[in-house]
């Protein structure tokens, strides 16, 4: 919250989720909408399961769907986050400097050790889910953000499949206080084998982004954990996330980045 109301250029209005919490979020929240006219505080009672994926879109439409369709950009904030200051400014300025520019953001650093490391679990040409900017036209083009697992990538892939184009600003070096997964239970762990089918990767993407992934993280339980997922989906029939396609254009793209990272 400091560094939002810190920011070189301030948003024109910004809507705090409060999703089940059990600290003092909302009387944190009620101090900074006292001193601030364009912060508002919405309260949400959510089921108290943190599975990644629907929990949060869920909560985000919460906030969403109070806002009226005047705005340019519109950007989607975890609270675990510390922005540099000049992040909106930055994030404005690459909007504007290109209007084909659909998705922007920084890059996600944690703490290791007493120092600041690039939180190496994506691609630096990668948003990260916990702040994405979307320009107006492109968040309607890829119908929103989807209440499933997969997410912030299924959103990147769409835009590129609408030609809009997604841009990281490597200089904006966000703080991420939560490692990614860190909260998630055990009832997660197949989540994202599972998100992989309802993208329509197909089997051997997937297998390929479990051994990347699972090699990342110095993890054979994670790579089994995948492709368990993947299965289950594909046993369940779970609906798909995309047409058929988007699909294909999908399996084309990913395909076109691991042969060219093979040719590096």
């Amino acid at each position: 919250m400091e560094s939002l109301v810190n920011q070189s250029v301030l948003p024109k209005k910004v809507l705090v989720v409060n999703d089940n919490s059990t600290d003092k979020t909302e009387a944190i929240v009620s101090s900074f909408c006292s001193k601030h006219s364009w912060i508002t505080l919405v309260n949400y009672k959510s089921s108290n399961t943190h599975l990644p994926g629907s929990k949060v879109i869920n909560a985000f439409y919460q906030g969403y769907n109070t806002l009226d369709d005047n705005y340019d950009v519109i950007c989607k904030f975890d609270a675990d986050i510390i922005l540099p200051t000049n992040y909106l400014e930055r994030i404005k300025m690459v909007f504007e400097s290109d209007k084909s520019v659909g998705i922007a953001g920084g890059l996600a650093y944690i703490k290791k050790d007493h120092e600041w490391v690039y939180e190496n679990i994506a691609n630096k040409t990668h948003v990260r889910g916990p702040f994405k900017a979307y320009r107006k036209a492109c968040f309607k083009a890829i119908g929103g953000l989807k209440p499933s697992i997969g997410w912030d990538t299924v959103d990147t892939l769409l835009a590129k499949y609408h030609n809009w184009k997604v841009v990281v600003d490597e200089s904006l070096c966000v703080k991420h206080l939560k490692p990614t997964g860190n909260s998630y239970n055990k009832a997660s762990k197949h989540l994202q084998g599972k998100a992989m089918y309802k993208m329509r990767y197909g089997f051997v993407i997937t297998l390929i982004s479990a051994l990347k992934l699972s090699y990342k993280k110095r993890s054979f339980a994670l790579f089994k954990n995948y492709l368990v997922g993947y299965f289950k989906a594909k046993k369940e029939r779970k609906a798909f996330l995309v047409s058929k396609d988007e699909g294909k254009f999908i399996r084309q793209l990913r395909w076109k980045g691991i042969i060219g990272k093979l040719k590096q």
